[in-house]
């Protein structure tokens, strides 16, 4: 006798821990018009990082992006309105795009990777996406932000414990956690996950012992 049950069962207890991903809203009302730039960065720290990655989803404005291809460094891939990918692979990794500013600027932001899903206990520094707008094509006049040494308009950091931190910067900038789900890759299942598939095969088990020799 055959249990189509216990596949979904053993798929679900095998699922993943999901991204950790947050819902981004900038009000840019009070530069429209200007042509400025936009600048995403995803680094390691100075010591020792784990790995991690993280993608730029459903960007959405009135606003234009430049025709031209965008300025990437590092593990970064992809190009606006698309998705971009990065990975905290190498020290600097980067993203940066001219733009001419509407009132309004969204997008997501989902982290993933061993760093979230796994953390190793061993590793001695976290990774920290920054978000940056700027009211000149080479980046160095930020706007709305109150971060007067590095422009960032909010930060993202990657704990070594697998959480993360938000630090807004921008009055004008709302963001907001969103419920997780699949990642979007991951080899390591969550702790606890092993337990429940055994769980699963002993209860298999235990009633193939009660069937009749003929039904099993």
């Amino acid at each position: 006798m055959r249990f189509p049950w216990l596949l979904p069962l053993c798929c679900a207890a095998l699922a993943m821990a999901g991204p950790i991903t947050y819902d981004v809203t900038v009000n840019t009302s009070s530069i429209s018009g200007i042509t400025g730039s936009l600048d995403f960065n995803f680094n390691p720290g100075e010591l020792v990082t784990q790995s991690a990655s993280l993608q730029i989803l459903n960007f959405n404005s009135d606003g234009t992006l430049a025709e031209a291809c965008p300025c990437t460094t590092g593990d970064v891939s992809g190009q606006l309105p698309a998705t971009l990918t990065f990975d905290n692979g190498t020290a600097f990794n980067d993203y940066f795009d001219n733009f001419t500013f509407g009132s309004t600027i969204t997008f997501s932001v989902s982290l993933y990777g061993p760093a979230l899903s796994s953390p190793d206990g061993v590793s001695t520094s976290g990774s920290t996406f920054a978000f940056s707008m700027f009211s000149d094509t080479a980046g160095t006049m930020p706007v709305l932000t109150s971060d007067t040494t590095d422009g960032y308009a909010f930060t993202i950091g990657v704990n070594l414990d697998g959480s993360t931190t938000v630090t807004n910067f921008s009055t004008e900038t709302t963001i907001e956690a969103e419920s997780s789900g699949a990642p979007p890759s991951s080899s390591v299942p969550e702790p606890g996950t092993f337990l429940m598939v055994l769980i699963a095969l002993a209860g298999l088990v235990r009633f193939r012992g009660r069937l009749p020799t003929g039904a099993r």
